[in-house]
């Protein structure tokens, strides 16, 4: 019952325009939460990552500022902005974060009724992989942070202006290339 609730509820909030129009493409996901805990659909885990987790402070051809900003814009890429760098402006009113809040809430709700009727989830995510694919993916995530934290550093040291060093970062005299 609890289930149907949900899913009615999803379905008249994907009806709204804006936002919340993407709340529907979410109901899928969450809906077949499921299918990760049997390890049936797995997390992509983006090659920079990867290679963070193989060798987080490889700095081979890394020697030019202009090297080092591209590599931590492939690493933004696969994470997000860094904590250093302040949100982006998106132009939403605090009606359309409110809604977006909301909606969060009612897919997390979904994905949680979704995976409580699964009797011995943890084990289940334990004998079929899931949760050490989970932990692999959390490992790659953090050493992705922990490359771009030292490149920004290395590229601080080098005298580099942003994005090869912390936004915050002004470079002393001329910055190199």
């Amino acid at each position: 019952m609890r289930l149907l609730v949900l899913f009615t509820t999803a379905a008249l909030l994907s009806g709204c325009g804006g936002a919340m129009g993407d709340f529907g493409a979410g109901v899928g996901a969450a809906a077949t939460a499921p299918l990760d805990d049997l390890n049936l659909r797995r997390q992509y885990i983006p090659t920079v990552l990867l290679q963070a987790e193989a060798n987080p402070y490889d700095l081979r051809n890394l020697n030019q500022c202009s090297t080092i900003g591209a590599e931590i814009a492939r690493l933004n890429e696969a994470l997000g902005p860094d904590t250093d760098e302040p949100p982006a402006p998106d132009g939403s009113t605090l009606g359309e974060r409110a809604g977006d809040a909301a909606s969060k809430a009612a897919l997390d709700a979904i994905r949680d009724a979704a995976t409580d009727f699964i009797p011995g989830r943890s084990w289940i995510r334990r004998l079929s992989g899931a949760e050490q694919h989970s932990r692999h993916v959390q490992a790659a995530i953090q050493a992705g942070r922990m490359r771009r934290a030292f490149l920004k550093g290395v590229g601080m040291n080098r005298n580099c202006a942003p994005p090869a060093a912390p936004a915050w970062f002004r470079p002393r005299g001329r910055s190199q290339r």
